[in-house]
């Protein structure tokens, strides 16, 4: 089962077209909107062919932004947008390059993935990629604290169809594709960092009332809630105890 909260089509192509740009044009990464919007709707290396609006990839980055999957900084003249996977998802340079392409092409063997991806990482082979593919579909062992921050099962082999020579991969990070392994439900996992509200909130949030501990236990969907809250703080407090040993050293 995957910990990753399921992705629409227009999230995965958001995603892929950042980790793309970020990979292969970084001079001009992190992306604006239009940027974005741009990779997006690409003609050449993407499938299906889309033609996202303005509209659709500003409301996918707020949902984004909500699960700190994407983060947005201030350029010069221009608001730029980043994706904020590497940590989430453990992406290691050959990991990266794989995921980007199956979230942006859609199912494909090793040896495609292997063609494809020279402009992002070099595989020695195959089997190179083959060994990224099964690491990237393993699944946490649900008994080792080293897992904690495992991401879950990220990419799945497809049933081998007649006629096919090769096996074929395709992420597990969307809703409803069959034949991943994924719509069954995944495992919520708390943010490693606190996303701002969306811009568009027009009632500013209550401030937490001093009878939230009392309501907690007649809403068990709210204690979770608030142990899952606890648990970020004190990983975000144990990360500033880390920086501010590392910056005294």
């Amino acid at each position: 089962m995957s910990r990753v909260r399921p992705l629409t089509d227009t999230e995965i192509r958001i995603l892929g077209a950042l980790l793309e740009k970020e990979q292969t044009t970084p001079n001009a990464y992190p992306l604006t909107v239009n940027a974005l919007l741009s990779a997006c709707n690409q003609k050449t290396n993407r499938e299906p062919v889309t033609d996202l609006s303005e509209g659709e990839v500003w409301e996918a980055l707020d949902d984004l932004r909500e699960h700190v999957l994407v983060w947005r900084s201030e350029g010069a003249r221009a608001e730029r947008w980043q994706h904020r996977l590497d940590r989430r998802w453990r992406l290691t340079s050959s990991r990266k390059a794989v995921m980007t392409l199956l979230l942006l092409r859609g199912p494909q063997t090793a040896g495609e993935l292997r063609t494809r991806s020279e402009r992002m990482h070099s595989f020695d082979d195959v089997d190179e990629v083959e060994a990224t593919l099964r690491d990237l579909a393993t699944a946490p062992d649900p008994h080792s604290h080293e897992d904690d921050d495992h991401p879950g099962v990220l990419v799945a082999e497809l049933p081998q169809q007649p006629g096919q020579r090769e096996a074929r991969w395709a992420h597990a990070v969307g809703v409803g594709e069959a034949g991943t392994g994924y719509e069954e439900g995944y495992e919520e996992e708390a943010p490693e960092e606190t996303a701002p509200p969306r811009q568009d909130r027009s009632t500013p949030a209550s401030p937490v009332s001093s009878a939230a501990p009392a309501a907690t236990g007649a809403d068990p969907e709210l204690a979770q809630r608030v142990e899952a809250l606890e648990r970020l703080v004190e990983s975000l407090r144990q990360d500033l105890a880390d920086l501010r040993r590392a910056l005294g050293a």
